[in-house]
């Protein structure tokens, strides 16, 4: 695992070490660059060392010279393409090197490589005979990739404070992406915090023709140039078969072979690894198939406590390690750790993100880097088998959003008012709030709706400016409009697929697990186990109110009865109460004298536990703490 840099056009080697540089913490073993001067292009990387920790360096060229590549990722069927290679008479110089596999596997394929490699990437490979820069990120954007184009430079990064680096490089933020991050608690699809920066998306190659460029470097080559995106992969839910008996163990079966697989890819480091275990089915199935596979090597495990017993699951966790046999740790997340840890995490966020697991989840790396360098997570699960609550709910909330009309809907929200108010976790209260949220709007917009932290009215208080749906829900809409399937579940996994678990879950692990030296594997992102996923009816996913069937089925000799039948507790951490006690306080005064006023009166409310407005009043913490860290990170406009 690595932090990325490189760009093509104005600039310098000492422009180039900079960038490098900013993403120590991506790669603390090594750093590498590389210079073309005659073709104006400059690679460069810090490294994390996993595989082949002795002739992995990088960037990394093939002997003549002709191919040079940097990349940011693990690919688990490395062995298995090199072996292929070889046979076809590549001649290898490393012992193992999965980057040394790229360099082979494009002479070989060209840009279908990709569509070859299972594992988490992005990297960029300068083809220098065919005078082209080829750029790709994995199928779910695991690793991320941010680029630009301005000022005569094409630059390019693991995370936009490496792109800042360069000189010719100014990051401001973008009006148009704040308003999704209001909207979202992230930023979708391929928007980032940052005008003119975009992240390519999951799925997507980008390729750049260097054209006829000759030192010294003329910009409007640059500025001409055109990348050329293209999608090598998309996430489509298109079921097969049906519900009977003989369908359901033909799936199951499927499942866990292929899971069983997955988790046995994942294994192959030449570091120690661990288990991220919350005593759930997701984590607790990853520890069961991985056990067989370690041989004598004790499994670590690691989990997060909280004092508020309605968020912990430390007993669930110990108990499945004890059943493992793996040597456990817990972590105790507390209020009086909570400012520390904040600051630290907000040090290195170079974009808001208002996950609510997200310190959580930071914690939770930050104790395990102490003993091992790659973990196990369960993360992919919920988004892939419909284990969320909203899977729950859809069904009731389209009966009742065709029951009642629209002006009955304020006397219903008076209602619910009148509810007792807790700040645990999922209180009725609050899930039956997010369910409301939905009542007469499209059906595209429930789920994004259910999760999102403000409202539309709070969004254009705080901008000043009247906001459309459609346009803060566009990446939303596109999902669901993309199935071809008129039943809610597909739909909306549709959506939690190519939406929520992009941008929200799987930039969160990237970021907490990167920002101490930490590799994170997802069995559950397996593209083998993901194809067969994506084809099971979604009556077997959800069967009357068991979310998860299917999964459930396939591992019903490998755990525990116990696991089997626990209830889902989502990883988060007691922000509502915390909120409300005080421990954590929101400071609006990096917004505009509107918003400030807002924060102001929402912060009331909560602490008066009149209302629960921990998810406004998170995502008002995360972005108030990322402004404050840079004078130059003012709300546009302001």
């Amino acid at each position: 695992m690595c932090g990325l840099v490189g760009f093509v056009g104005q600039g310098s080697v000492e422009d180039l070490r900079r960038m490098v540089a900013t993403l120590e913490h991506r790669g603390p073993d090594d750093e590498g660059v590389f210079v073309d001067e005659g073709l104006a292009v400059y690679l460069g990387l810090r490294r994390l060392e996993v595989i082949d920790v002795a002739s992995g360096q990088q960037p990394m060229a093939t002997p003549d010279g002709e191919l040079v590549v940097v990349f940011n990722g693990e690919l688990y069927n490395a062995p298995e393409l090199r072996e292929e290679l070889e046979r076809a008479g590549h001649v290898f110089t490393s012992s193992h090197s999965d980057t040394e596999v790229l360099l082979h596997g494009y002479r070989a394929w060209g840009d279908a490589l990709v569509d070859r490699l299972n594992g988490m990437w992005a990297f960029a490979l300068l083809d220098r005979r065919r005078r082209r820069l080829f750029l790709s990120r994995d199928r779910f954007g695991q690793k991320p990739l941010y680029w630009l184009q301005r000022r005569g430079t094409f630059a390019f990064a693991s995370e936009p404070q490496a792109l800042a680096a360069h000189e010719q490089v100014t990051l401001s933020l973008s009006a148009s992406s704040l308003r999704k991050y209001f909207a979202h608690g992230y930023f979708p699809g391929t928007h980032s915090a940052y005008e003119g920066v975009r992240r390519l998306d999951a799925g997507c190659n980008l390729s750049l023709t260097l054209g006829g460029q000759t030192a010294p470097h003329d910009p409007s080559d640059v500025d001409a140039a055109r990348p050329q995106i293209h999608r090598y992969w998309s996430y489509r839910i298109e079921p097969e078969g049906g519900l009977g008996p003989r369908s359901e163990e033909r799936w199951a079966g499927q499942v866990g072979e292929l899971l069983e697989r997955a988790v046995r890819r994942r294994l192959r480091s030449d570091v120690p690894l661990g288990l991220f275990l919350s005593g759930g089915l997701d984590s607790s199935a990853i520890g069961a198939l991985a056990r067989p596979h370690l041989g004598d090597h004790q499994l670590k495990s690691f989990s997060i406590g909280f004092s508020d017993s309605s968020f912990d699951e430390t007993d669930d966790a110990r108990a499945m390690a004890a059943w493992l046999g793996s040597e456990h740790t817990v972590e105790v997340f507390s209020a009086d750790r909570f400012q520390g840890l904040s600051r630290q995490v907000f040090d290195q966020l170079d974009e808001p993100l208002s996950d609510s697991s997200m310190l959580s989840y930071a914690l939770l790396c930050e104790r395990a880097r102490q003993d091992v360098t790659v973990a196990l997570g369960g993360d992919a699960g919920d988004e892939l088998f419909a284990g969320y609550g909203p899977f729950l709910a859809l069904g009731a909330v389209e009966w009742l959003d065709r029951l009642l009309p629209q002006r009955s809907h304020p006397a219903i929200r008076a209602l619910l008012a009148r509810l007792p108010l807790s700040h645990g976790y999922m209180s009725l209260r609050f899930k039956l709030d997010r369910a409301l949220r939905g009542l007469g709007q499209p059906p595209a917009l429930w789920n994004p709706l259910w999760l999102g932290p403000l409202s539309a009215g709070d969004i254009g208080e705080i901008l000043g400016e009247p906001v459309d749906l459609e346009d803060l829900y566009s990446e939303s809409i596109e999902a669901w409009d993309a199935s071809d399937h008129d039943n809610l579940v597909d739909r909306s996994l549709q959506f939690y697929g190519t939406v929520f678990l992009p941008s929200d879950i799987l930039v969160k692990v990237d970021r907490m697990s990167m920002r101490v030296g930490l590799e994170v594997r997802c069995p559950f992102l397996d593209p083998d186990l993901v194809d067969c996923v994506r084809r099971i009816p979604h009556g077997l996913k959800l069967k009357g109110r068991e979310t998860k069937y299917i999964l459930r089925r396939a591992l019903d000799a490998v755990l525990p009865e116990r696991v089997l039948a626990r209830p889902k507790v989502g990883f988060s951490a007691p922000l509502g109460g915390w909120l409300a006690d005080g421990a954590v306080a929101v400071d609006g005064s990096p917004l505009r004298e509107a918003g400030a006023r807002l924060v102001e009166k929402k912060s009331a409310e909560h602490r008066a536990r009149r209302e629960d407005h921990r998810l406004f009043l998170w995502n008002l913490y995360a972005l108030a703490e990322f402004m404050k860290r840079d004078p130059s990170r003012s709300l546009p406009g302001s």
